[in-house]
């Protein structure tokens, strides 16, 4: 196999390694001389529902975040300081009082929805009852902290929050109580899942109808099958900068269809100003060579994943699913993605640059969780073939689910000859990258086996480890079941908490909790990290003032194309 990728994309310039950021954060002038024009992106498919509330996939929380808003956000600046929470629809982050437990927020005057309507502290209330009564899927893990959440999760058609969220109109006011300290809490608030919507919006899945927008565009036409188009929100004007600034082109225009590789083409082509799926293997020579000057190369906290159904033969089996771990070759993986500028081998759940990872390998050839190796080596075939001798789960039937796109389907068919090579009668079954993450989630499809991805909500250990395994992320016959494995300790979930609780008065301690949490997750099996990965942005030569934020990528309100 040739070298993915040349030097000269090896010398576009990588960016330092992640971590949450102590970088100020400073909006970038605007320039309304580059104001205008139609930024034209490109994606194999739509994203799925246009309700941020529900919507859980990197597609549309790259829409999200300039439609909509939180009372908080992460930083809309270029570079690190993008890691840091600001205030957004609020005007500013309360010091929280009652041992931590209460927040009491104060918002911006005068911001008016899309539909022209004044937003009100009245609408935050209706939008956190909604949450819980559409069943989004972070309702339990990022919300169910306000008192109240626990009735809401029982019996959400009749949610009320009571006593755990107040709205004052008069004093333009939101007044939130926890049941206990949350040092996650302005984080969760900067999710799409909170974007502040309307309190009359309908309570169910908004589905191809966009929620009413606060930021500076919003949808006015959305085709599930051909693309979406967005226009600047007339009710608009910036609050703040660095939560929300102006965005530069007129009209936005997101068509669906292309292939990956037809992509490509079309950015070289200047058909298209940016496309959203990962670069073929096969192009990546072909864009160092030709379009260097067009590629960008940027940290995220992302990684490919496969999951095992902790509930199904045979992989409710431990032994099972520790071959797995020691069978699966992370370094092709690797090279799949476009080499080792672009990708490592990932032994743990949590991503490089996140307090609270492990940093060691426990399987990887000669290593075990007595002897960890420091960095993965190389695969154990001769032990993952003892495990699942000894599991008595040889020769039993699989189908491997995969996202059809081109680098998935590789990665895939590896996967699938690894999995034959120690055992397993193995079949793949490649489906539309638009449904494949919900298809995995439900249990009613019995997937036993998964390829996947996971970009982080916010930078911390908690939202790959209880996010991806906590037991109220679990929800048999749901889309929005995020704990794909359907893993629930108990212990190991109060050893979450445990570190949720010390992490809000002392990180570092909080940091190495999690890492036994990271420890445990590892040891159960439950899934087998494969590689994290860095993002390869390519854009049109027009496309200028290229931003990119470590949460919402290439941020599209602050690229010009005039």
């Amino acid at each position: 196999m040739r070298a993915p990728l040349l030097p000269v994309l090896l010398g576009l310039g990588l960016c330092a390694p992640a971590g949450a950021s102590a970088v100020q954060p400073v909006a970038a002038p605007f320039q309304p001389e580059h104001r205008g024009g139609s930024l034209r992106l490109t994606a194999d498919a739509n994203g799925g529902t246009l309700d941020p509330q529900i919507n859980y996939v990197s597609t549309n929380a790259q829409i999200f975040a300039v439609t909509n808003d939180g009372l908080t956000a992460f930083a809309k600046v270029d570079g690190p300081g993008s890691a840091t929470i600001v205030a957004d629809l609020a005007d500013s982050l309360p010091i929280p009082t009652d041992g931590g437990r209460t927040y009491v927020f104060h918002l911006h005057p005068g911001i008016r929805f899309s539909t022209g309507q004044t937003l009100k502290p009245s609408d935050v209330l209706a939008t956190m009852r909604r949450i819980f009564k559409v069943g989004s899927p972070t309702a339990g893990s990022f919300y169910g902290g306000i008192v109240g959440a626990t009735q809401c999760l029982k019996d959400a058609a009749h949610c009320t929050l009571a006593g755990g969220v107040e709205a004052d109109d008069t004093g333009g006011t939101v007044t939130f109580h926890l049941t206990q300290p949350d040092g996650e809490f302005f984080d969760k608030l900067a999710m799409p899942h909170a974007s502040v919507v309307p309190a009359d919006t309908p309570i169910r899945d908004l589905g191809n109808i966009p929620a009413a927008a606060t930021g500076p565009y919003r949808i006015t036409a959305f085709d599930p099958n051909h693309g979406m188009t967005l226009e600047r929100n007339p009710y608009f004007h910036v609050w703040d900068p660095v939560a929300q600034p102006e965005g530069y082109a007129d009209r936005i225009q997101y068509d669906f269809g292309l292939t990956d590789e037809a992509q490509v083409t079309a950015v070289e082509n200047g058909q298209y100003d940016w496309m959203f799926n990962n670069k073929p293997l096969d192009r990546l020579s072909e864009l160092g060579d030709r379009y260097a000057s067009q590629v960008h190369i940027q940290d995220m906290f992302a990684i490919f994943y496969v999951p095992m159904n902790m509930n199904l033969p045979p992989f409710n089996n431990l032994e099972a699913r520790q071959a797995v771990n020691y069978a699966v070759n992370r370094a092709a993986m690797a090279i799949f993605f476009g080499g080792p500028a672009v990708a490592e081998p990932l032994c743990e759940m949590v991503p490089t640059g996140i307090p609270g990872r492990i940093d060691a390998c426990f399987y990887s050839k000669g290593a075990d969780f007595d002897h960890p190796a420091q960095h993965w080596q190389k695969p154990d075939l001769v032990r993952a073939r003892a495990l699942v001798k000894a599991s008595g789960t040889k020769g039993a039937k699989l189908t491997l689910i995969v996202p059809n796109r081109a680098v998935d389907i590789s990665m895939g068919i590896y996967l699938q000859n690894t999995l034959r090579q120690i055992g397993y009668d193995t079949s793949v079954k490649f489906v539309t990258d638009a449904i494949e993450f919900n298809y995995i989630q439900n249990t009613n499809n019995k997937v036993q086996i998964s390829l996947t991805d996971w970009f982080a909500d916010y930078p911390a250990a908690s939202n790959f480890l209880d996010d991806l395994f906590g037991c109220e992320n679990f929800h048999p016959g749901s889309d929005s079941s995020i704990n794909i494995s359907g893993m629930c300790d108990r212990t190991i979930q109060a050893a979450m908490q445990q570190a949720g609780r010390i992490s809000v008065t002392d990180p570092k301690a909080g940091a190495a909790l999690w890492s036994q949490v990271g420890r445990q997750i590892m040891q159960t099996s439950a899934a087998a990290p494969l590689i994290q990965f860095k993002y390869i942005d390519l854009v049109s030569k027009r496309l200028g003032h290229y931003t990119y934020t470590l949460l919402y990528h290439m941020l599209f309100s602050q690229v010009w194309v005039q």
